[in-house]
């Protein structure tokens, strides 16, 4: 539902997550090119992990066997951004944990160097030589450089209920947890991406931020969500609305629950929301990732007692990343985990009426942002 809670933007790697744990902060977004008006889109995460095993350089082991067979773990904050489309590329940035500050049990503000991530705006930079890339295949990045200044207006939530709740959080109940206190987020700005200024704007950013956190990974990671609608009924733009599809094979106290996803469409100001563990809702979800040799197919049905939501998406791999993220644990397990801004298709959304469906609106849809990877058999 739309509801908004800071409090699950705080910062959660407390207890067993101080030692075994991740907490990120992720913002996607379209930008303009400050002279050509071309659009491109970026993201920028802030990730956090297992701060209980700081040492005084950063420490990363996916690809240190010996590290990983000796028990050891990764520790420190990385500033990760990209870019999709052409070109394409994902920058990260490692700092220890002796150069982060973050409040417990407050308000989201994090500093790292000239790093920073709060509710309202976002500042940094990273640069990567190609000197250093190739020198450092354990940073797990290309090489180039971004930096951006960049306000923060999150508009409309998706709070995914009691799960993410401070019970079970304080229980560590779920692997991974989700909060989405901007599913839709206008921001406004500048960024420098290798020389090229870009003018982020609230009205064409079509922007979006949420945050997970947890002692591992989903898999299969499914992600579409986007605030670029227009009907196909009417023509008109909708601007008061917004779709977000998330999930994949959540784990409870590590058993896992076969694959689920959660969703909510955000229709011109009525929530129309997809949640399984609402069993009284009776939300059921069948979704469907195809590859073809040139794209990334997404097909998401899921209903509930009164409203169903049908998501068709595509988008081109050649405008698509592979993003990188190492496990707490120390190892690398999503080696083609599909990401991107760039995904367009149609949202399909119905009302039960007696017996039969009737169509509230056909959506087309732009700018999604968009995820799909499994761990290899």
């Amino acid at each position: 539902m739309n509801k908004s809670d800071i409090t699950r933007d705080y910062f959660m790697l407390q207890g067993p997550l101080a030692k075994k744990g991740y907490d990120w902060w992720w913002h996607s977004f379209t930008a303009e090119h400050a002279k050509t008006g071309e659009r491109k889109s970026f993201y920028i995460e802030y990730f956090l992990c297992n701060p209980a095993l700081a040492q005084d350089k950063p420490v990363i082991v996916w690809n240190d066997p010996a590290a990983q067979k000796a028990g050891r773990r990764p520790s420190y904050c990385m500033v990760n951004v990209g870019f999709w489309g052409k070109p394409k590329g994902q920058l990260h940035r490692f700092f220890p944990w002796k150069e982060v500050t973050i409040p417990e049990n407050q308000p989201l503000r994090l500093t790292a160097g000239d790093c920073l991530c709060t509710e309202t705006h976002m500042k940094g930079s990273v640069r990567v030589s190609a000197e250093d890339a190739a020198a450092h295949p354990e940073w797990m990045s290309d090489a180039g450089e971004m930096t951006w200044d960049i306000s923060i207006n999150k508009q409309i939530a998706y709070h995914v209920g009691y799960g993410a709740s401070k019970f079970f959080r304080l229980l560590n109940a779920f692997e991974m947890f989700w909060h989405a206190e901007g599913m839709k987020t206008a921001f406004e700005g500048t960024l420098h991406l290798n020389g090229e200024k870009y003018i982020v704007k609230p009205d064409t950013c079509y922007g979006y931020a949420d945050k997970n956190w947890g002692g591992d990974f989903t898999s299969p990671w499914v992600w579409p969500a986007s605030n670029n609608l227009v009907s196909n009924v009417t023509g008109q733009r909708l601007t008061h609305s917004v779709f977000e599809v998330g999930g994949g094979n959540p784990k409870v106290f590590g058993i896992p629950l076969g694959r689920k996803l959660l969703g909510q469409f955000y229709y011109e100001g009525q929530d129309y929301e997809f949640n399984f563990s609402k069993f009284w809702t009776g939300s059921r979800t069948k979704f469907a990732y195809t590859q073809t040799p040139t794209q990334i197919l997404w097909n998401v049905t899921q209903t509930t007692f009164r409203a169903k939501m049908e998501v068709a998406i595509a988008c081109n791999k050649d405008e698509m990343l592979h993003i990188n993220y190492e496990s707490p644990d120390g190892y690398k397990r999503h080696t083609r985990l599909w990401n991107c801004g760039n995904g367009a298709g149609t949202v399909r959304l119905y009302q039960k009426q007696g017996r039969q469906w009737v169509l509230v609106d056909d959506v087309h849809t732009e700018n999604v942002g968009c995820e799909y990877g499994e761990y290899p058999v």
